[in-house]
């Protein structure tokens, strides 16, 4: 299956993202689901089959939703993942002296 796909970040969220099928823009998302996410801005569309990989979605789920629901929601990553990626010199600024 692929889906041309548009995605739109959230300006009240950092790095919370709404994938949707670009035909269908945001007409399947629901009312509350927007209020919630805050005025969307379109960031890029992007060829979505099975086999591509994304950075931090599972790309099965993603079209699956997008599919069933008509749309798929990536939160933003708790800080524990933040944390995650920081190169090590920043880590070890917080070291005591």
């Amino acid at each position: 299956m692929k889906r041309i796909c548009s995605i739109y970040k959230s300006l009240r969220k950092n790095e919370m993202y709404l994938y949707v099928d670009k035909r269908e823009a945001l007409s399947r998302v629901p009312e509350a689901l927007l209020g919630a996410f805050g005025p969307a801005q379109h960031s890029f569309d992007l060829v979505l089959t099975p086999e591509r990989k994304l950075a931090r979605e599972d790309i099965g789920k993603v079209l699956e939703n997008i599919e069933k629901q008509g749309f798929h929601l990536q939160m933003p990553p708790g800080e524990e993942e933040y944390i995650e990626h920081l190169p090590e010199e920043l880590l070890r600024m917080n070291d005591p002296i």
